[in-house]
């Protein structure tokens, strides 16, 4: 009888210790009220035409025990666009930028995720006036944990660097707007 309590209590121990040990990757629903994603462009070397997009959809994955399956989708309704000025944004959603009502959604699809700690940088395919072409963003873990509604959330940010043209934007902007940044928040709720 004493050898078998030792024996019951090392499995029962061991069986714990793997169960946490190899945590199920994890499932978020990206929340919309509290995710954005955030443009910066030159505007004519003068200074600076900021803006959002209003309407963005998604989930991701973590994995805790095998951070380079990390993986994110991202949707983004284009005619979303929000730079604070009617008429601009109406330009914006036109044939000589967005072309919305051609092409209504960006898309985000990851294809590998290079940890660094709880950082990292993520590759994948931006889908943007009907191109795809890789990006790297650079991740920054903002935080994690129980909400006030029951849920449990996730949360980054990122920025990278695209060029208009890569995508066949090419509306003559001035040469300081060749390049535009783009700035990432994304909260998470756990399914």
């Amino acid at each position: 009888m004493r050898m078998t309590r030792p024996l019951i209590a090392f499995a029962l121990a061991g069986s714990l210790f793997a169960s946490n040990a190899m945590a199920a990757p994890e499932t978020y629903e990206i929340d919309p009220t509290h995710s954005f994603i955030n443009f910066s462009i030159s505007h004519l070397g003068f200074s600076f035409l900021q803006g959002r997009f209003n309407d963005i959809s998604g989930s991701f994955v973590y994995d805790a025990d095998n951070p380079r399956a990390n993986s994110i989708t991202v949707e983004v309704k284009t005619a979303s666009i929000d730079s604070n000025h009617a008429e601009r944004d109406k330009h914006l959603r036109g044939k000589d930028f967005l072309n919305v009502d051609k092409y209504p959604t960006a898309t985000f699809k990851t294809t590998s995720f290079e940890p660094k700690g709880e950082d990292g940088v993520l590759t994948g395919d931006l889908t943007l006036h009907g191109v795809t072409k890789p990006i790297t963003i650079d991740v920054t873990f903002v935080g994690a944990g129980k909400d006030p509604w029951g849920g449990y959330r996730r949360g980054y940010s990122g920025k990278t660097t695209i060029k208009r043209s890569d995508w066949g934007i090419s509306y003559n902007l001035g040469p300081a707007a060749e390049t535009m940044d783009l700035y990432f928040v994304v909260e998470g709720v756990r399914k």
